[in-house]
């Protein structure tokens, strides 16, 4: 099934909002303050949509507390993974990687075996993480290691979250609470090892950061919208256009270097996860 223009169009924009919530925290002063007021501001958004929700179902609940783990030590590797590395390496690796290692395990694990097309997909956008992974220099080494980890856990709690939404009931149950839940171990990190920071953060970087919020937020709205729209392997390799929104923003934006290796490459995670979702 294809996709109206203006779902396209959101889909994109859903991209482009993913790629800069992500480049507000590489570029704050405190990557761990600023994506815990974007997870917070998620949360908060959560908390007010579970008095229209019920609980999800009792076999939902080892899914949602296994999301919550992951999200929070998600959470943890990006905020290393963006102090080591720059946002055009980070991102496309932890992003980039995630739809791969799905794909990989399916095949593997799940007898869906990939035709021609899908593992030249998996082979180009394999090679092509490779190729980001290699354009750091200095801390790059342990900056794209942290990556690879952020895009095991985000296929993780993709998987996580998915048996969740199945088992939960209606949906909304188990998405209302997982937002919920998230930012709860978050902030308790928080407030242990940032508490003397935490209130001058507020009064000079809460505004940006609650946009990052809100940015968060409405990109994953606007996923879960589209995919109920049909076409969902349009809507997942569309989105991953943020691989490359993120690369330009780092290395045009952000000054970050080996721009034109990063964006190349980029692109043939975007060519590589298109040709494995794409019928």
């Amino acid at each position: 099934m294809t996709l109206d223009g203006w779902v396209i169009a959101l889909v994109l924009l859903a991209a482009l909002l993913h790629a800069s919530w992500n480049a507000i925290t590489k570029a704050s002063g405190d990557p761990m303050l600023t994506l815990w007021v974007v997870t917070f501001t998620g949360s908060a958004i959560g908390g007010v949509g579970t008095f229209f929700v019920d609980f999800p179902h009792r076999d939902a609940w080892p899914y949602l507390g296994a999301s919550m783990v992951l999200h929070f030590v998600y959470e943890m590797f990006l905020v290393s993974a963006y102090r080591l590395g720059d946002l055009s390496q980070v991102y496309p690796i932890a992003r980039g990687l995630a739809p791969c290692l799905v794909a990989a395990l399916a095949a593997a694990f799940a007898g869906e075996v990939l035709d021609a097309k899908q593992s030249a997909g998996l082979a180009i956008a394999a090679i092509s993480i490779s190729s980001v992974a290699r354009s750091g220099r200095g801390a790059g080494g342990g900056a794209a290691a942290v990556a690879v980890g952020t895009g095991l856990l985000i296929a993780g709690y993709t998987f996580v979250d998915g048996q969740g939404v199945r088992l939960g009931g209606d949906p909304f149950n188990f998405i209302a609470w997982s937002f919920f839940l998230h930012a709860l171990p978050f902030t308790v990190v928080v407030l242990v090892l940032r508490r003397r920071r935490f209130t001058s953060f507020l009064r000079s970087g809460a505004r940006t950061a609650l946009a990052g919020g809100a940015m968060a937020t409405l990109a994953y709205a606007i996923v879960l919208w589209a995919l109920g729209q049909g076409g969902m392997a349009h809507v997942s390799a569309l989105r991953e256009t943020s691989v490359l929104i993120a690369a330009l923003i780092g290395t045009r934006l952000l000054g970050e270097p080996f721009g034109a290796h990063r964006v190349a490459a980029s692109a043939g995670v975007v060519l590589g996860i298109a040709l494995m979702q794409w019928p």
